[in-house]
């Protein structure tokens, strides 16, 4: 007879009914879950608290706003590793899990393809008019395209500025090298001589520099206390009024009403955000009345094969937690 299933905790059975942007786990997701562990959904568990003694790992990501762990791991004794959905880990406490012998993990690397494809498809989108265009192309009263009223704004040939050129960074540039841009990049350490010249990359070490030069300015930075609220009054006074910034890292390293400010007054020409904080933002916020912000709900990773991936490499560090062994990809406290 094959042993019981270990018990992993994922996220409620209502949010799996719409997309993971919630924080839910489609089929394809859960199927992949249900090959090696038993689930406790945490609806099963709030009607069942006991049911927790059961669990030996977590499923956990940004999105499960529902999903209170923290405040009840006393309810899970027996938990030993928490596997968090992406790659930045700035909403677990993870001195707090670390202090109860509950390691974390998360999903390097499988995500860098898809976040680059879509911080390019958003500065693509900004810089041609792409949404405007959409509308336009589909109100009922267009019955002739104007002319030169919908002008964009070149990529190719242009100079683009990287704010963190970690991995997914660098994946920016190697996209951007093919449109023929200009790469300025701007990191807490330089890269490697055979990096910036595979990418034909140049190390600005002040940000400032970085910003006056670029036509657009992608953030692939983590969140962290050094980097909270890194764009404020000064580095959107320091852009060109042209630029175009776009954000697929943390709606926290832009501060909000600096930004409404800089695109109101004429500071910068546009932004494209897949990131804004809090999500979603509250429905009468500024931002979401301004014509020169592109909005997309957090979702550079969302794609089926690349979340499959991450789902994978969750797996791999629950199994190797709830055995004893090593992480893959443990995340430490930071001191």
């Amino acid at each position: 007879m094959a042993a019981p299933k270990k018990c992993v905790l994922i996220t409620s059975k209502s949010a799996s009914l719409h997309n993971d942007i919630l924080g839910g786990y489609i089929d394809d997701y859960v199927g992949l879950i249900e090959k090696q562990y038993d689930i406790l959904w945490w609806d099963d568990f709030l009607k069942n608290p006991e049911l927790g003694l059961k669990v030996e790992g977590a499923l956990i990501g940004p999105g499960v706003r529902q999903m209170r762990l923290p405040e009840n791991l006393d309810k899970f004794p027996n938990l030993k590793v928490a596997a968090n959905f992406g790659v930045g880990t700035d909403h677990v406490n993870v001195k707090l899990y670390n202090s109860r012998g509950i390691k974390i993990s998360n999903t390097p690397n499988v995500l860098n393809n898809a976040v680059a494809d879509h911080a390019m498809g958003l500065m693509l989108a900004a810089a041609r008019n792409t949404v405007e265009g959409h509308k336009m192309a589909t109100d009922p009263n267009c019955t002739k395209w104007p002319n030169d009223t919908n002008l964009g704004v070149d990529v190719s040939e242009s100079t683009l500025g990287i704010v963190g050129m970690g991995k997914i960074g660098m994946k920016v540039a190697q996209r951007a090298k093919a449109f023929d841009m200009k790469i300025l990049y701007h990191n807490r350490t330089k890269r490697s001589d055979e990096e910036e010249k595979s990418l034909s990359a140049l190390f600005c070490p002040k940000l400032h520099n970085l910003l006056a030069e670029s036509d657009f300015v992608v953030i692939t930075c983590p969140h962290t206390p050094d980097t909270d609220g890194l764009f404020g009054d000064a580095e959107f006074d320091a852009m060109k009024k042209t630029a175009i910034l776009v954000n697929v890292a943390r709606g926290k390293i832009v501060n909000q009403d600096a930004l409404v400010c800089a695109l109101t007054s004429g500071k910068i020409y546009k932004a494209a955000l897949d990131v804004t904080y809090p999500e979603p933002l509250p429905r009468d916020h500024k931002l979401l009345t301004l014509p020169n912000v592109i909005f997309t709900p957090h979702v550079a990773s969302a794609t089926l094969r690349t979340r499959l991936k991450m789902i994978s490499c969750m797996l791999e560090n629950i199994t190797a937690g709830i055995a004893g062994l090593p992480l893959p990809n443990e995340v430490h406290a930071k001191e």
